[in-house]
Protein backbone atom coordinates (compact mmCIF):
# COMPACT_ATOMS: atom_id res chain seq x y z
CA UNK A 1 0.00 0.00 0.00
CA UNK A 2 0.68 3.31 -0.50
CA UNK A 3 -0.15 5.79 1.50
CA UNK A 4 -0.64 9.57 -0.60
CA UNK A 5 -1.10 12.31 2.15
CA UNK A 6 -2.49 15.29 0.26
CA UNK A 7 -6.13 17.50 0.50
CA UNK A 8 -9.33 15.79 0.67
CA UNK A 9 -11.72 18.23 -0.54
CA UNK A 10 -15.82 16.85 -0.05
CA UNK A 11 -18.66 18.65 -1.74
CA UNK A 12 -22.00 19.21 -0.26
CA UNK A 13 -24.97 21.33 -0.75
CA UNK A 14 -24.40 25.19 -0.56
CA UNK A 15 -25.26 26.43 2.61
CA UNK A 16 -24.57 23.13 4.21
CA UNK A 17 -20.80 23.67 4.63
CA UNK A 18 -20.05 24.78 8.41
CA UNK A 19 -22.39 21.80 9.20
CA UNK A 20 -19.94 19.43 6.99
CA UNK A 21 -16.99 21.08 8.91
CA UNK A 22 -18.37 20.79 12.00
CA UNK A 23 -18.74 16.84 11.43
CA UNK A 24 -15.30 16.65 9.86
CA UNK A 25 -14.50 18.41 13.71
CA UNK A 26 -16.20 15.55 15.14
CA UNK A 27 -14.51 12.90 13.89
CA UNK A 28 -10.75 14.23 14.55
CA UNK A 29 -9.89 16.52 11.57
CA UNK A 30 -8.24 19.59 13.31
CA UNK A 31 -7.59 21.16 10.13
CA UNK A 32 -10.54 22.20 8.44
CA UNK A 33 -11.23 24.67 5.44
CA UNK A 34 -13.99 25.72 4.09
CA UNK A 35 -14.69 27.14 0.55
CA UNK A 36 -18.23 27.81 -1.04
CA UNK A 37 -19.61 24.38 -1.75
CA UNK A 38 -17.20 22.53 0.21
CA UNK A 39 -14.80 21.38 3.03
CA UNK A 40 -11.05 20.49 2.48
CA UNK A 41 -8.82 18.59 4.98
CA UNK A 42 -5.77 17.04 5.28
CA UNK A 43 -5.68 13.25 4.84
CA UNK A 44 -4.73 10.36 2.08
CA UNK A 45 -6.74 6.83 1.74
CA UNK A 46 -7.60 6.05 5.36
CA UNK A 47 -9.33 9.49 6.26
CA UNK A 48 -10.79 9.12 2.74
CA UNK A 49 -12.57 6.05 3.93
CA UNK A 50 -13.51 7.33 6.87
CA UNK A 51 -15.05 9.86 5.04
CA UNK A 52 -17.13 7.99 2.89
CA UNK A 53 -18.51 5.41 5.75
CA UNK A 54 -19.22 7.96 8.39
CA UNK A 55 -20.43 11.67 7.08
CA UNK A 56 -23.53 12.40 6.46
CA UNK A 57 -23.84 15.55 4.67
CA UNK A 58 -21.55 15.00 2.44
CA UNK A 59 -22.17 14.38 -1.61
CA UNK A 60 -18.65 12.70 -2.27
CA UNK A 61 -15.04 12.75 -0.61
CA UNK A 62 -12.46 13.70 -3.53
CA UNK A 63 -8.47 13.66 -2.99
CA UNK A 64 -7.27 16.82 -4.22
CA UNK A 65 -3.55 15.45 -6.44
CA UNK A 66 -2.93 18.88 -7.79
CA UNK A 67 -3.73 22.50 -7.42
CA UNK A 68 -1.95 25.45 -9.46
CA UNK A 69 -2.79 28.54 -11.13
CA UNK A 70 -3.39 28.62 -15.01
CA UNK A 71 -4.85 31.08 -17.50
CA UNK A 72 -4.22 29.59 -20.53
CA UNK A 73 -4.40 26.57 -21.69
CA UNK A 74 -0.90 25.59 -22.12
CA UNK A 75 -0.36 27.05 -18.49
CA UNK A 76 -3.33 23.67 -17.87
CA UNK A 77 -1.68 21.58 -19.93
CA UNK A 78 1.71 21.97 -18.85
CA UNK A 79 0.80 22.12 -15.05
CA UNK A 80 -1.04 18.95 -14.94
CA UNK A 81 1.83 17.25 -16.77
CA UNK A 82 4.41 18.42 -13.57
CA UNK A 83 1.92 15.85 -11.33
CA UNK A 84 3.46 12.65 -11.05
CA UNK A 85 0.11 10.70 -12.02
CA UNK A 86 1.47 7.36 -11.61
CA UNK A 87 1.28 8.01 -7.69
CA UNK A 88 -2.29 7.34 -7.90
CA UNK A 89 -2.93 5.78 -11.71
CA UNK A 90 -1.50 1.98 -12.40
CA UNK A 91 -0.23 1.14 -15.74
CA UNK A 92 -3.77 -0.76 -16.62
CA UNK A 93 -5.66 1.97 -14.76
CA UNK A 94 -8.86 3.11 -16.46
CA UNK A 95 -9.23 7.22 -16.21
CA UNK A 96 -10.73 10.04 -17.39
CA UNK A 97 -11.56 13.58 -16.23
CA UNK A 98 -15.29 13.11 -15.36
CA UNK A 99 -16.18 16.71 -15.26
CA UNK A 100 -14.78 20.35 -14.74
CA UNK A 101 -16.07 23.41 -13.71
CA UNK A 102 -14.93 26.80 -14.75
CA UNK A 103 -16.26 29.98 -12.28
CA UNK A 104 -15.08 33.75 -12.58
CA UNK A 105 -11.57 32.19 -15.00
CA UNK A 106 -10.37 32.95 -18.37
CA UNK A 107 -10.30 28.98 -19.14
CA UNK A 108 -14.18 28.55 -19.69
CA UNK A 109 -14.91 26.01 -21.61
CA UNK A 110 -15.29 22.49 -19.42
CA UNK A 111 -15.33 19.93 -22.84
CA UNK A 112 -11.78 21.72 -23.54
CA UNK A 113 -10.89 21.68 -20.05
CA UNK A 114 -11.51 17.64 -20.12
CA UNK A 115 -9.91 17.26 -23.12
CA UNK A 116 -6.68 18.77 -22.33
CA UNK A 117 -6.02 17.34 -18.70
CA UNK A 118 -6.57 13.94 -19.89
CA UNK A 119 -3.93 14.48 -22.81
CA UNK A 120 -1.57 16.07 -20.42
CA UNK A 121 -1.83 12.97 -18.00
CA UNK A 122 -1.50 10.34 -20.92
CA UNK A 123 1.66 12.34 -22.00
CA UNK A 124 2.82 12.17 -18.41
CA UNK A 125 2.14 8.74 -17.74
CA UNK A 126 3.39 7.55 -21.06
CA UNK A 127 7.40 8.97 -20.07
CA UNK A 128 6.67 7.25 -16.64
CA UNK A 129 5.69 3.86 -17.86
CA UNK A 130 7.87 3.97 -20.83
CA UNK A 131 4.70 2.91 -22.89
CA UNK A 132 2.94 4.71 -25.98
CA UNK A 133 -0.85 2.86 -25.35
CA UNK A 134 -2.66 2.37 -22.43
CA UNK A 135 -4.96 -1.05 -22.37
CA UNK A 136 -7.41 0.64 -19.70
CA UNK A 137 -8.37 -2.55 -18.82
CA UNK A 138 -7.63 -1.99 -14.93
CA UNK A 139 -10.19 -0.52 -12.26
CA UNK A 140 -11.39 2.81 -13.13
CA UNK A 141 -9.75 6.56 -11.48
CA UNK A 142 -12.31 9.34 -12.29
CA UNK A 143 -11.36 13.02 -11.62
CA UNK A 144 -13.14 16.07 -11.81
CA UNK A 145 -11.38 19.39 -12.37
CA UNK A 146 -12.52 22.91 -10.59
CA UNK A 147 -11.28 26.25 -12.29
CA UNK A 148 -12.47 29.19 -9.89
CA UNK A 149 -10.50 32.78 -10.43
CA UNK A 150 -8.10 30.72 -12.48
CA UNK A 151 -6.36 28.25 -9.65
CA UNK A 152 -7.12 24.89 -10.58
CA UNK A 153 -7.98 22.23 -9.06
CA UNK A 154 -7.30 18.49 -9.93
CA UNK A 155 -9.49 15.76 -7.91
CA UNK A 156 -9.76 11.99 -7.52
CA UNK A 157 -12.76 10.38 -6.88
CA UNK A 158 -12.82 8.47 -4.16
CA UNK A 159 -16.85 7.79 -3.82
CA UNK A 160 -18.01 6.91 -7.06
CA UNK A 161 -21.86 6.90 -6.83
CA UNK A 162 -23.25 10.39 -4.73
CA UNK A 163 -22.80 9.72 -1.09
CA UNK A 164 -27.11 10.59 -0.94
CA UNK A 165 -27.25 7.11 -2.43
CA UNK A 166 -27.42 5.04 0.74
CA UNK A 167 -28.96 2.25 -0.88
CA UNK A 168 -32.49 2.57 1.34
CA UNK A 169 -34.97 3.98 -1.04
CA UNK A 170 -36.07 1.47 -3.00
CA UNK A 171 -39.81 2.98 -3.07
CA UNK A 172 -39.49 6.38 -4.08
CA UNK A 173 -42.20 9.06 -4.62
CA UNK A 174 -41.94 12.16 -6.75
CA UNK A 175 -39.56 14.83 -6.26
CA UNK A 176 -38.31 13.73 -2.39
CA UNK A 177 -35.45 15.55 -0.53
CA UNK A 178 -32.46 14.12 -0.86
CA UNK A 179 -30.37 12.20 2.08
CA UNK A 180 -27.83 14.05 2.53
CA UNK A 181 -29.87 17.40 2.42
CA UNK A 182 -32.31 16.05 5.07
CA UNK A 183 -28.91 14.55 7.21
CA UNK A 184 -27.61 18.16 6.83
CA UNK A 185 -31.15 20.07 8.22
CA UNK A 186 -31.21 17.45 11.16
CA UNK A 187 -27.96 19.00 12.15
CA UNK A 188 -29.11 22.21 12.04
CA UNK A 189 -31.34 21.76 14.65
CA UNK A 190 -31.22 20.97 18.48
CA UNK A 191 -32.62 17.28 17.42
CA UNK A 192 -31.43 14.48 19.46
CA UNK A 193 -31.49 10.66 20.38
CA UNK A 194 -34.44 10.74 23.16
CA UNK A 195 -36.05 13.36 21.34
CA UNK A 196 -39.77 13.23 20.11
CA UNK A 197 -39.64 14.12 15.94
CA UNK A 198 -42.28 14.01 13.64
CA UNK A 199 -42.44 14.77 9.67
CA UNK A 200 -46.81 15.22 8.70
CA UNK A 201 -45.36 15.47 5.10
CA UNK A 202 -43.17 12.35 5.19
CA UNK A 203 -42.94 11.51 1.52
CA UNK A 204 -40.17 9.04 1.30
CA UNK A 205 -39.30 8.82 4.78
CA UNK A 206 -35.92 10.30 4.38
CA UNK A 207 -35.64 12.82 7.80
CA UNK A 208 -37.04 10.20 9.38
CA UNK A 209 -34.83 7.94 8.17
CA UNK A 210 -31.50 9.68 8.47
CA UNK A 211 -33.02 10.61 12.26
CA UNK A 212 -33.06 6.54 13.30
CA UNK A 213 -29.50 6.61 11.96
CA UNK A 214 -28.16 9.21 13.55
CA UNK A 215 -30.05 7.81 16.94
CA UNK A 216 -28.52 4.29 16.61
CA UNK A 217 -25.21 5.38 15.48
CA UNK A 218 -25.65 3.89 12.34
CA UNK A 219 -22.71 5.47 9.68
CA UNK A 220 -24.55 6.14 6.84
CA UNK A 221 -21.80 4.65 3.92
CA UNK A 222 -22.02 1.39 6.08
CA UNK A 223 -23.42 -1.03 3.28
CA UNK A 224 -22.40 0.65 0.43
CA UNK A 225 -20.33 0.22 -2.52
CA UNK A 226 -17.06 2.82 -2.61
CA UNK A 227 -15.21 3.32 -6.37
CA UNK A 228 -11.95 3.76 -3.70
CA UNK A 229 -12.57 0.09 -2.65
CA UNK A 230 -11.37 -1.22 -6.44
CA UNK A 231 -7.92 0.52 -6.41
CA UNK A 232 -5.43 -2.22 -5.23
CA UNK A 233 -2.36 0.18 -5.68
CA UNK A 234 -3.58 2.46 -3.29
CA UNK A 235 -4.67 -0.17 -0.55
CA UNK A 236 -8.66 1.46 -0.99
CA UNK A 237 -10.22 -2.45 -0.41
CA UNK A 238 -8.37 -2.29 3.27
CA UNK A 239 -9.08 1.18 4.32
CA UNK A 240 -12.83 0.47 3.68
CA UNK A 241 -13.26 -2.48 4.97
CA UNK A 242 -11.60 -1.53 8.18
CA UNK A 243 -13.52 1.53 8.40
CA UNK A 244 -17.06 -0.48 7.77
CA UNK A 245 -15.86 -3.23 10.53
CA UNK A 246 -15.41 0.00 13.08
CA UNK A 247 -18.57 1.40 12.47
CA UNK A 248 -20.84 -1.86 12.59
CA UNK A 249 -18.94 -1.79 16.67
CA UNK A 250 -20.45 1.59 17.02
CA UNK A 251 -24.07 0.56 16.00
CA UNK A 252 -27.24 0.49 19.00
CA UNK A 253 -29.66 -1.98 19.23
CA UNK A 254 -32.05 0.59 18.71
CA UNK A 255 -33.00 4.53 18.51
CA UNK A 256 -34.64 5.06 21.54
CA UNK A 257 -36.74 8.13 20.11
CA UNK A 258 -40.66 8.47 19.41
CA UNK A 259 -40.55 9.28 15.36
CA UNK A 260 -43.54 9.43 13.28
CA UNK A 261 -44.67 10.16 9.90
CA UNK A 262 -47.56 11.27 8.52
CA UNK A 263 -48.65 11.84 4.59
CA UNK A 264 -51.99 12.57 3.37
CA UNK A 265 -51.06 10.54 0.24
CA UNK A 266 -51.62 6.50 1.92
CA UNK A 267 -49.17 5.52 -0.66
CA UNK A 268 -46.30 7.85 0.16
CA UNK A 269 -46.90 6.33 3.94
CA UNK A 270 -46.77 2.68 2.03
CA UNK A 271 -43.69 3.81 0.51
CA UNK A 272 -41.46 4.98 3.72
CA UNK A 273 -42.27 1.93 5.47
CA UNK A 274 -40.33 -0.25 2.58
CA UNK A 275 -37.73 2.50 2.44
CA UNK A 276 -37.58 2.47 6.63
CA UNK A 277 -37.40 -1.30 6.48
CA UNK A 278 -34.90 -1.34 4.01
CA UNK A 279 -32.40 0.68 6.09
CA UNK A 280 -32.82 -1.62 9.05
CA UNK A 281 -34.95 0.87 10.79
CA UNK A 282 -38.76 0.04 10.48
CA UNK A 283 -39.44 -1.30 13.67
CA UNK A 284 -37.96 2.50 14.95
CA UNK A 285 -40.21 4.72 12.92
CA UNK A 286 -44.11 4.74 13.09
CA UNK A 287 -45.87 5.68 9.31
CA UNK A 288 -49.28 6.36 9.13
CA UNK A 289 -52.24 8.29 6.34
CA UNK A 290 -53.28 10.87 7.97
CA UNK A 291 -53.18 15.09 6.99
CA UNK A 292 -51.44 17.51 8.42
CA UNK A 293 -54.64 19.76 9.84
CA UNK A 294 -55.66 16.10 11.93
CA UNK A 295 -51.56 15.75 13.61
CA UNK A 296 -51.70 16.72 17.22
CA UNK A 297 -49.31 14.86 20.05
CA UNK A 298 -49.92 14.70 23.60
CA UNK A 299 -46.38 14.76 25.06
CA UNK A 300 -44.41 18.32 25.00
CA UNK A 301 -40.72 19.60 23.58
CA UNK A 302 -41.16 17.98 20.28
CA UNK A 303 -39.79 18.63 16.70
CA UNK A 304 -41.66 19.17 13.24
CA UNK A 305 -38.99 18.99 10.83
CA UNK A 306 -40.63 18.82 6.97
CA UNK A 307 -40.03 19.20 3.86
CA UNK A 308 -44.08 20.50 2.59
CA UNK A 309 -44.71 20.71 -1.35
CA UNK A 310 -43.82 24.24 -2.54
CA UNK A 311 -44.97 25.24 -6.04
CA UNK A 312 -42.01 24.81 -8.16
CA UNK A 313 -42.22 20.50 -8.17
CA UNK A 314 -45.99 19.91 -6.84
CA UNK A 315 -48.57 22.03 -6.02
CA UNK A 316 -50.22 24.06 -7.48
CA UNK A 317 -49.56 27.52 -5.91
CA UNK A 318 -53.07 28.23 -4.99
CA UNK A 319 -53.05 25.41 -3.04
CA UNK A 320 -49.92 26.33 -0.82
CA UNK A 321 -51.16 29.23 1.16
CA UNK A 322 -53.59 26.96 2.84
CA UNK A 323 -50.79 24.70 3.70
CA UNK A 324 -48.83 27.24 5.32
CA UNK A 325 -51.36 27.92 7.01
CA UNK A 326 -52.17 24.60 8.01
CA UNK A 327 -48.93 24.39 9.60
CA UNK A 328 -48.81 27.70 11.46
CA UNK A 329 -52.52 26.18 13.37
CA UNK A 330 -50.87 23.02 14.13
CA UNK A 331 -47.66 23.98 15.16
CA UNK A 332 -49.25 26.71 17.30
CA UNK A 333 -51.52 23.86 19.03
CA UNK A 334 -48.75 22.23 19.77
CA UNK A 335 -47.43 25.13 21.89
CA UNK A 336 -43.78 24.39 23.27
CA UNK A 337 -42.71 22.40 19.89
CA UNK A 338 -40.00 23.45 17.82
CA UNK A 339 -40.50 23.75 13.79
CA UNK A 340 -38.53 23.45 11.03
CA UNK A 341 -39.37 23.91 7.28
CA UNK A 342 -37.49 24.04 4.02
CA UNK A 343 -39.19 25.64 1.21
CA UNK A 344 -38.99 27.99 -1.63
CA UNK A 345 -41.95 29.27 -1.45
CA UNK A 346 -41.50 33.00 -0.86
CA UNK A 347 -44.53 33.76 1.17
CA UNK A 348 -43.93 30.55 3.84
CA UNK A 349 -43.47 32.93 6.84
CA UNK A 350 -46.52 34.92 5.76
CA UNK A 351 -49.21 32.34 6.00
CA UNK A 352 -47.35 30.53 8.61
CA UNK A 353 -48.50 33.35 10.47
CA UNK A 354 -45.29 34.16 12.29
CA UNK A 355 -41.48 35.47 11.42
CA UNK A 356 -38.93 32.56 11.65
CA UNK A 357 -35.91 32.92 14.41
CA UNK A 358 -33.77 32.29 11.40
CA UNK A 359 -34.18 31.36 8.04
CA UNK A 360 -31.25 30.24 5.86
CA UNK A 361 -30.43 29.72 2.23
CA UNK A 362 -30.04 26.29 1.15
CA UNK A 363 -30.05 25.04 -2.02
CA UNK A 364 -32.07 21.96 -2.69
CA UNK A 365 -30.52 21.05 -6.05
CA UNK A 366 -30.82 24.09 -8.32
CA UNK A 367 -34.21 25.49 -6.63
CA UNK A 368 -32.79 27.95 -3.90
CA UNK A 369 -34.88 27.57 -0.85
CA UNK A 370 -34.99 28.55 2.85
CA UNK A 371 -34.52 26.37 5.71
CA UNK A 372 -37.35 28.37 8.31
CA UNK A 373 -36.22 28.14 11.83
CA UNK A 374 -38.63 28.36 15.00
CA UNK A 375 -37.13 26.71 18.05
CA UNK A 376 -39.14 26.23 20.69
CA UNK A 377 -38.10 26.38 24.99
CA UNK A 378 -35.64 23.89 25.85
CA UNK A 379 -36.80 20.66 28.07
CA UNK A 380 -36.27 20.59 31.77
CA UNK A 381 -32.74 19.24 32.61
CA UNK A 382 -32.82 15.93 33.42
CA UNK A 383 -31.44 14.17 36.71
CA UNK A 384 -28.15 13.81 36.71
CA UNK A 385 -26.98 10.07 35.03
CA UNK A 386 -30.31 10.00 33.08
CA UNK A 387 -29.24 12.60 30.32
CA UNK A 388 -30.30 11.41 27.00
CA UNK A 389 -27.18 10.03 24.84
CA UNK A 390 -25.63 11.95 22.07
CA UNK A 391 -25.87 11.06 18.60
CA UNK A 392 -24.34 11.59 15.57
CA UNK A 393 -20.67 11.70 14.14
CA UNK A 394 -19.33 13.33 17.38
CA UNK A 395 -20.26 10.13 19.32
CA UNK A 396 -19.15 7.77 16.63
CA UNK A 397 -15.87 9.63 16.85
CA UNK A 398 -15.44 9.44 20.46
CA UNK A 399 -15.98 5.69 20.41
CA UNK A 400 -13.92 4.51 17.55
CA UNK A 401 -11.22 6.76 19.46
CA UNK A 402 -10.38 8.61 15.97
CA UNK A 403 -8.56 11.27 18.26
CA UNK A 404 -7.22 14.67 16.35
CA UNK A 405 -6.02 14.39 12.92
CA UNK A 406 -4.62 16.72 10.14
Amino acid sequence: MQENVTKIAVPCHFGLEAVLKRELSDLGFDRVATEDGRVLFDGGIAEAALANVHLRSAERVMIECARFRAETYDELFEGIRAVPWEKWIPRNGRFWVRKASSIRSRLFSPSDIQSIVKKAMVEELKGRYRISWFPEDGPSYQFRVQIRNDEVSVCLDTSGESLHKRGYRVSPVIAPISETLAAGLLMLTPWKRGRILVDPCCGSGTFLIEAAWMAKRRAPGLTRPFLMETWENLGGERAVRMEKERAQSLILPSAESDLQGYDIDPRAAAFSRDNAKAAGVGGDIHFQARALADFSHPKHYGFLVSNPPYGERLENEKTLPELFRTFGRVYESLGDWSMYLISAYEDTELYVGKKAAKNRKIYNGMIETRFYQYPGPKPPKRPAGTEEASDGAAQEGRDAGYGQRG
